[in-house]
């Protein structure tokens, strides 16, 4: 009786009238083959990369939160299902006669999970739709006869110890890891940041005191690596020649933490024509976004309603998800960085800093703007909130090609820093937290996307958002204190110059105002009071 009824939930699972209707612009397969050719001409000769699916984690007790694969997992197969496991090998394999080059272990069909939490593809389904020739049951990882010793290079990313382990599933992702760590003969105290380090020492490129430096930089968060006796002797040597004497000590191994990371970043950073165009659509969503909610905009209104406007207009544009956590911090609120409580009841007439990126298809934005809940900017906010919009326009003119990727940066903190002694803000030379952040980042499947941070280069998309945040009880007037503006677009660079792919949302004090005024079509969404019948 048990075999015939999961027999039956297959059969209703697989069919065709049980199918499922899906937006008809994702990434195509053929996007992410090419995207794993990419990477396996970056290979070492003879090397072996493996990448893990994302976790499931637990929000509480039975609850789930939404799954989201890991960015470079998905951007190499279009995959979005946890358990699972990817393999590039930078050369051909041959198995049984057959030759291949990679494989995906994927996660296993099960018709009585799939009722409950959704499609699963397994190997057919990802031969078929994801375009994999040689794809495996992720059950079979553990003894499928792979030697990770043959190779020179075992490349692979850092591992977290924080994933859960479902001792009823001997194939979660759990056990792949710990699995592979077998395979690969990872012991079991390896630093991936001492890993990272070792190479650093073996670079012929770099000057005893370069790698000083780049040690103590990999090394601030992560200063266990400082126990390491042979990095710690290394950081001591006054000379070259004492320090080639202690490189020499460095332990050999293939196993290499730190190729992988680096790779995926020098391949995310340009984008493709294929990711701008999910790239423009989440921008524009986006941008529509802060639109809708300067027309909506009142006093009496809340930080939560502010954010739940947006994340509608992200919806109704099939924006799957928010790109981070939104941002709605009224006044003093927006003077934290990363504020998501978002529960002042009223804005009144408090500055109103809005950081929120939709992420359609994978792929998110990140835009900031700061309004008036009232709709009319006081002298202070005006004046504060124009020396971050003149910052803010210099910064986009130094997005070109060949340019150094500080150079925004650069130039917007002199312009704040400038206007702030002028208005008696700070005193010259003084130094100050009005302007914690550096101003650009790479966006695309992450909001800070990886990448080399080297000079720009054509079909980069970064951020340009410089802030002055004047937190209550600062050491300037009392007329500037919890005023908080940050302005945040998304620029694409190009061979022709750059282009703001957030743009149409407005910017000035003037056209802000003006978009204020406008009726909103919330305006009639009155809903009856809790409690009334």
């Amino acid at each position: 009786m048990r075999i015939t009824l999961l027999m039956i939930l297959f059969a209703i699972i697989a069919s065709p009238m049980f199918g499922q209707e899906l937006p008809d612009d994702y990434l195509s397969p053929e996007f992410h083959k090419e995207r794993r050719e990419a990477l396996r001409e970056k290979l070492p000769k003879n090397s072996v990369a493996v990448m893990f699916a994302n976790p499931v984690r637990n929000r509480a007790n039975d609850v789930d939160f939404i799954y989201h694969q890991d960015p470079n997992f998905y951007y190499l197969t279009g995959y979005k299902e946890p358990h699972s496991i990817l393999v590039i090998f930078s050369e051909d394999q041959k198995e049984e006669g057959e030759s291949f080059n990679e494989i995906l272990f994927a996660q296993s069909r099960d018709p009585r999970m799939e009722m409950w939490n959704g499609r699963r593809l397994g190997v057919k389904g990802v031969k078929e739709k994801l375009g994999f020739s040689m794809v495996k049951d992720h059950k079979e990882f553990k003894d499928y006869s792979l030697s990770f010793n043959k190779f020179d290079k075992v490349l692979f990313i850092d591992f977290h110890e924080d994933v859960r382990d479902n001792p009823r599933d001997e194939a979660d992702l759990y056990d792949l890891k710990k699995q592979f760590k077998e395979k690969a003969s990872i012991p079991a105290d390896f630093n991936a940041t001492s890993n990272r380090i070792y190479a650093t020492l073996s670079d012929p490129n770099m000057d005893f005191q370069a790698k000083k430096r780049q040690i103590y930089a990999m090394t601030r968060w992560n200063p266990g690596a400082m126990d390491d006796p042979i990095i710690r002797e290394f950081m001591s040597v006054q000379d070259n020649e004492m320090a080639m004497k202690v490189i020499q000590k460095a332990p050999k191994t293939k196993l290499d933490a730190h190729t992988l990371p680096m790779l995926m970043g020098q391949l995310r950073e340009t984008k493709t024509e294929e990711e701008l165009v999910l790239l423009r659509k989440a921008a524009d969503i986006s941008a529509v976004g802060q639109i809708e909610v300067m027309k909506a905009m009142h006093p009496n209104m809340s930080e939560t309603e502010v954010q739940g406007i947006h994340e509608f207009v992200f919806k109704k544009y099939g924006a799957e998800y928010e790109g981070y956590p939104s941002i709605v911090g009224g006044g003093n609120n927006g003077c934290i960085l990363h504020y998501i409580e978002n529960n002042k009841p009223r804005l009144g007439g408090d500055l109103v800093l809005m950081d929120l990126g939709a992420e359609y298809h994978g792929y998110t934005a990140d835009v900031t703007r700061t309004i008036p809940a009232n709709g009319k900017f006081t002298e202070e906010q005006k004046i504060i909130y124009n020396i971050v919009l003149e910052a803010q326009q210099a910064g986009f003119e130094e997005c070109t090609v060949g340019n150094d990727f500080r150079a925004p940066n650069q130039v917007a903190q002199e312009i704040i820093n400038k206007r702030l002694v002028e208005y008696g803000i700070v005193k010259e030379g003084e130094r100050h937290n009005y302007f914690p952040h550096g101003v650009s980042h790479y966006v695309g499947l992450d909001v800070h996307d990886p990448g080399t941070y080297e000079p720009f280069k054509p079909n980069t998309v970064i951020t340009v958002e410089p802030g002055i945040y004047i937190p209550d009880g600062s050491p300037c007037d009392k007329k500037w204190w919890g005023i908080a503006v940050r302005i945040e677009d998304d620029i694409l660079i190009t061979e022709k110059g750059w282009e703001n792919l957030s743009g149409r949302a407005p910017r000035s004090v003037e056209e802000i105002e003006k978009m204020m005024a406008q009726p909103s079509p919330l305006d009639a969404f009155v809903l009856p009071k809790l409690g009334e019948n």
